[in-house]
């Protein structure tokens, strides 16, 4: 008979762990910066850039998925296997845009055990009506401050793991005002959110004045570009007190540019010759993918089931 095979861990494998690493960074010093993913590809290159976690991009997703818009047309299965496939691919806490959470209280409910299931660190639900629409667009409407408060309420009684992080995004300032915002992020914490992502401040003031209000809450800052934010910095948001920032769509933004740009060329010229040095390489690809492991790891169960077929004509 022949021996059981070693324990195989291929280089893309499910990830456990992710939310109290998370957590923990959270209790530490430091803003935390998470570039936007939109897929494993680009959460990989994110990593090894050497950046401590992931944003997973709602629009990213859909955008480069579909070539939908960014108003809620994919649907929570579709969102927590697109969202596990890049949280397994890297070794780094990923945080994912989960929309208004699907749907009503057991809709959210549901959506955190997904998430959860697929090795994510956390998530975070806003308090628009659906269909939702990009943060930074005019014509929002936003439900009421209960009905958030349940469906935060709802986020954190549902998981299983105390250490995954529910954050609520408050898109009041652009519909209510300021001081609505204020309000509303407050009640949202007392609802059990872990932290508070404000969305669509138009002025450096306003942030500061918002952390303020929110000291002893952990803050997520948008710099998001071509929206209503001003362009700010990582360190001027951890100056203001904020304890996150995302760059939702900038890799996103910058891979269309450059293929925008590259497929005008390619038109014109017939020829990829003006961009190989532009290009990343085969070899760089293929370590980022770990390609080596996975041959490794072929190589070494050919060699085991060599071993057994042998043994098994050497007893005969």
């Amino acid at each position: 008979m022949c021996p059981a095979p070693p324990p195989i861990t291929l280089p893309v494998s499910p990830k456990t762990g992710m939310a109290r690493q998370f957590r923990q960074r959270l209790n530490q010093k430091g803003i935390v910066v998470m570039p936007g993913a939109f897929n494993a590809l680009s959460a990989r290159l994110i990593e090894q850039a050497g950046f401590e976690a992931v944003y997973i991009t709602g629009a990213g997703l859909i955008n480069g998925l579909t070539g939908y818009p960014d108003i809620g047309l994919l649907g929570v299965q579709e969102v927590a296997d697109l969202a596990g496939h890049i949280a397994n691919a890297v070794g780094v806490p990923c945080i994912c845009d989960a929309d208004t959470g699907f749907g009503e209280t057991f809709n959210v409910m549901r959506t955190v055990q997904l998430f959860e299931q697929r090795g994510l660190a956390g998530l975070h639900i806003e308090d628009q009506v659906a269909p939702k629409r990009c943060g930074h667009l005019d014509g929002k409407q936003i439900i009421s401050i209960a009905a958030m408060q349940q469906k935060v309420a709802a986020a954190c009684s549902a998981r299983t793991n105390p250490d995954f992080v529910v954050i609520a995004r408050v898109d009041a300032a652009a519909v209510e005002g300021f001081d609505a915002a204020v309000t509303r992020a407050k009640a949202y914490v007392a609802a059990g959110a872990d932290a508070i992502f404000i969305e669509a401040l138009t002025q450096r003031e306003e942030f500061a004045r918002f952390a303020e209000q929110l000291h002893d809450v952990p803050l997520l800052a948008n710099m998001t570009v071509f929206g209503k934010t001003p362009m700010l910095s990582e360190a001027e948001f951890e100056a203001m007190g904020y304890k996150m920032v995302i760059f939702p769509m900038s890799c996103f933004r910058v891979m269309a540019g450059a293929l925008a740009e590259f497929l005008g060329d390619l038109k014109a010229t017939g020829s990829q010759a003006n961009w190989l040095e532009r290009m990343q390489t085969r070899q760089s690809l293929y370590e980022l993918l770990a390609y080596s492991a996975y041959n490794d790891q072929d190589k070494a169960l050919s060699e085991l089931i060599k071993e057994c077929v042998d043994g098994s004509h050497q007893g005969v």
